[in-house]
């Protein structure tokens, strides 16, 4: 059974549809990449695989269970990181750990974050500001939050953008070594197509608001006859613009 099912999927926004009739599914045990150019619907995807928007129509069911009737069941086990999400930054790292651990409803609270900044080498920044923090560091600390309720599946909203080429390798390799230890689920979107093969097992290509194609990275090169997935990925983009 598929971790997440997507079924008929529909999102109108005053009249825009940002997603329309979409389909997939995520198989358990897998990274998978969520692609697709700006305004393809991903973000508004993961907003409702997260229950923070309603679909206008169709259905989600993670873990089995539809999330319109068992929410918080399926949001224990759900946790999401982006770099775009920003924590406060008047608290110290372990404040900030705590009290999202408190939201989590975890127990052992300093035994859960101590063992996670160990796992991801943060322990030495648990006690300075959240502001003095580096980009890196603070990638490192959303992961670190983000496993505070061991989730299932775990979505990874572009974990690696704004790092420079060493520590987004670094990050890529911490995300390699949650999924293989921990063994969860990631669904995982970046727009870096060189990371995505190197990370991801399968791949889900949405184009204005529909499913394009799905597979491995290796398949989808093979099938549409491109040199890798950045070529297929531009050419996606353009498929439907006057673009040369």
């Amino acid at each position: 059974m598929p971790i997440i099912e997507i079924k008929n999927l529909v999102k109108e926004f005053n009249g825009v549809t940002a997603v329309d009739d979409l389909s997939f599914g995520v198989k358990t045990g897998t990274i998978t990449g969520l692609l697709g150019p700006n305004g393809a619907g991903k973000t508004t995807t993961i907003q409702m695989i997260l229950d923070l928007v309603t679909p206008t129509s169709g259905a989600i069911e993670i873990f089995g269970l539809d999330m319109k009737h068992h929410r918080e069941e399926i949001l224990k086990q759900v946790n999401f990181s982006s770099p775009y999400v920003t924590l406060p930054g008047n608290l110290k790292v372990r404040e900030n750990l705590a009290t999202f651990a408190r939201l989590y409803g975890v127990k052992n609270i300093k035994h859960k974050i101590d063992e996670l900044a160990d796992f991801f080498g943060i322990r030495e920044f648990l006690g300075k500001m959240t502001t003095q923090l580096s980009t890196g560091q603070l990638t490192r600390l959303n992961l670190t939050k983000a496993l505070l309720n061991d989730p299932k599946l775990l979505l990874l909203d572009e974990p690696t953008s704004s790092l420079d080429p060493d520590i987004a390798d670094r990050t890529r390799q911490l995300i390699k070594k949650i999924q293989k230890e921990k063994g969860i689920t990631i669904l995982y979107t970046s727009h870096n197509m060189m990371e995505v093969e190197e990370i991801c097992d399968r791949v889900i290509f949405i184009q204005k608001g529909k499913l394009k194609d799905e597979g491995t990275p290796e398949e989808l090169v093979k099938k549409y006859g491109h040199k890798d997935l950045n070529d297929l990925f531009i050419a996606i983009a353009r498929e439907h613009s006057h673009e040369v």
